[in-house]
Parts: structure tokens; sequence; C-alpha cells
């Protein structure tokens, strides 16, 4: 197995007892590796994430047994599975003595092929994960221009009313949500690059993420609708770059109710 360059020692010792021990599970027939493994940007904080391909016919089982599995890798200190995120399959698991996360995710094998980004094949049975993977490219989901103009504003009457009540951290809550799903998704996009929430925008945009630090507050009304005013901002230059039906009334709505209730 050829690893990446920035492949840690700390990470790739504990990889090689990770697949010693998962391939020798006769109802396995693959093991890949994505994100940062698949990119060869690795660096010592960085995840592991796994995908672990079974026999169609042996999915159950290994869902019945993936703990065990889990816990079957010396080393293991903690694991939880991953309905937080949407996706049962997943178990999330710390490895000492290095305290490396690593992301283990079951599937069946015809379900390998749907995934968000590029995943390397670490060991296979035959080529089964390889052929797999090559009946579908991968998807990085993202949501489209005119799915966040639909609800942008109407997120920001719901920022604009938790300020004018005193829910200050409820709205601290909503900006970071607008980072995450609408600005720095759609700076990205714009610099053909992956949009994946806030992950390295400082270095992956570093001039946008300067706007950005304009959309942090404290939990104040003053920094809050400063925060939010720039969100504001920030959606509308970016909102230029895309082919949308703009729901014109609804800015002027909710701009000008935020006008009113914040500044009463």
């Amino acid at each position: 197995m050829e690893y990446p360059k920035s492949l840690p020692e700390t990470h790739k010792q504990l990889l090689d007892r990770i697949v010693r021990k998962i391939q020798q599970d006769p109802r396995i027939v693959g093991i890949g590796a994505s994100g940062s493994y698949a990119t060869d940007t690795l660096d010592k904080f960085s995840d592991l994430d796994l995908v672990i391909a079974v026999k169609p016919e042996q999915f159950e089982s290994v869902m019945d047994d993936r703990f065990a599995i889990v816990d079957s890798i010396e080393g293991k200190v903690a694991a939880f599975t991953g309905e937080h995120v949407g996706e049962p399959r997943l178990i999330i698991a710390l490895y000492a003595p290095n305290a490396i996360h690593v992301d283990f995710k079951f599937v069946s094998l015809p379900d390998a092929a749907i995934r968000v980004d590029d995943t390397k094949v670490l060991w296979e049975q035959d080529t089964l994960l390889t052929d797999t993977f090559e009946t579908a490219e991968s998807k990085y989901p993202q949501p489209t221009p005119q799915w966040i103009e639909d609800r942008f504003w109407i997120w920001t009457h719901y920022a604009t009313s938790k300020i004018a009540r005193g829910e200050y951290f409820e709205a601290l809550e909503f900006l970071s949500f607008i980072r995450t799903v609408v600005l720095s998704p759609l700076a990205l996009k714009q610099a053909n690059l992956t949009p994946s929430g806030v992950r390295r925008i400082e270095t992956r945009l570093p001039a946008f993420s300067k706007k950005l630090e304009r959309t942090v507050a404290k939990p104040n009304k003053l920094e809050l609708t400063l925060a939010v005013k720039q969100c504001i901002a920030l959606y509308l230059e970016l909102r230029e770059h895309e082919v949308i039906e703009k729901n014109i009334d609804a800015q002027k709505v909710c701009i000008q109710y935020f006008e009113n209730e914040i500044h009463q």
C-alpha cells in the first residue's frame, strides 16, 4: 500500500493496525480512505475518514457487530454512532496513545459508489471496491444558490427577532449557521473550491475570511447587530455572482424589519 506523503507516522501505524484487523473479516470486501488522506493534505490534527465496504448479504450482520469490530483494534478508548450528523452507519472513534480520531463508515458495497469526495482504496478483495467506485463520480453536497435565496431573508427575520427580544445566544447560533451554510459555501463555490463550510477557510480564502471575521460577535445587542449587517452585506455581494430569481420583496421587508426593530 502506498501512503500519501503527508500521512504522519502516528496515523500510519494506526492505519496499519486497522487494515490488518478489518481485512481478516470475510464479510468485509474493501477499505477506502477519503478526506485529507485522499487529497494528501494530512497533518497531525487530521482525522482518518474510512469507508468499510461490506458484502450486501452480510451488511446487517456487520452493522450489528460494528462496535465489536472497532473495539477489536488496539488502542480504542471511546466510540459512538453518527446520528447527530444523520449517519447511523458511522462510528466515530478515538485511539490511544496519540489521540487520533477515526471515522468508520460501514456501507453495503454498492452504496460505496455514493460518496462526497474522492476515496482511495487501502485494501480490497479482488478489485471489488475499485470497480464500485468507477460506477459513479464523487459529488460534494451543496445547497443551490436559489435554495439559499429562498430562505435567506426569513432567516434574517429570525435573527432580528432574537436580537430584539434579547435572545443573544440564539442569535449567535444563527451567525454560525449562516457562515457555515450560506456565506462560506458560496464564496468557495465561486472560487471553484469544494464548498465545505468554514473548514480551513482561513487558508483557502484568506481575504474572504477577513470579511467573515466581522460576522463574529459577543452576546450583546450592538455586536450582534453589526454582525448581522455584515452577513447581509456579504450575502448581497456574493449573490451578484449567481444567476437566480431574487426575492426583492422579501429582501425589502426583512431589511426594513431589521432596521425598525433593532434601532428601537
